[in-house]
């Protein structure tokens, strides 16, 4: 019986080898395959890559970029704007999902607009199962939630980043404009709930 490692590894590779050809023949310690095999095997990957990239090249030049244009949309006026009062409307369209809010926060907040930046927008669907967030803000927290489904609620003060619940996005950000008074809502940072593309509602 053989006892040492040595000779029971020899024994398991003589038992492998059984019926495969000299190039993949095992030896303890030594490597499976031949340099000749390995560097067969290199060039055929190398060609199968290289063909696979050039179709995939003449297949882009094909098909053509898209570009999305949001509309420039007059959601409100700054000085009619009163501070943790949600100001209601529809954006980018007037379908599925596209219920909005614009608020003044009072504070600092990403993307706010505004002498003090406090202004920002989002849209009123919760980003996990479609939950309508309307009614929910909380002006202590700057806060929109808890979503009446799982409980998401959102950072309005952060880009709408998610605070606490099952959602896993960011709550959609309305990008805003400022023009003199008025607040032009132009465009979307984020997909909105139910929509594989925004501007398809």
């Amino acid at each position: 019986m053989d006892t040492t490692p040595e000779k029971r590894t020899a024994r398991v590779s003589k038992r492998m080898d059984a019926g495969r050809p000299d190039n993949f023949r095992h030896e303890a310690g030594r490597c499976q395959m031949s340099r000749r095999m390995f560097l067969l095997t290199s060039g055929i990957t190398t060609a199968t890559v290289m063909v696979a990239m050039h179709a995939g090249t003449t297949l882009a030049k094909e098909v053509p970029g898209v570009v999305a244009t949001y509309p420039r949309k007059l959601i409100g006026r700054l000085s009619e704007l009163k501070q943790d009062e949600p100001l209601d409307f529809d954006y980018p369209d007037e379908g599925a999902y596209a219920e909005s809010m614009v608020v003044k926060l009072g504070v600092d907040a990403g993307g706010g607009i505004g002498p003090d930046r406090d202004v920002v927008a989002f849209n009123y669907t919760c980003t996990h199962q479609g939950g309508p967030l309307a009614g929910t803000y909380k002006a202590e927290t700057k806060s929109l939630g808890a979503c009446p489904l799982h409980l998401s609620t959102y950072d309005l003060t952060r880009h709408g980043i998610l605070i606490s619940g099952q959602a896993y996005q960011s709550l959609p950000q309305i990008l805003l404009e400022l023009e003199g008074d008025n607040i032009f809502a132009v465009g979307v940072f984020g997909l909105i709930y139910g929509r594989y593309d925004n501007l398809q509602g």
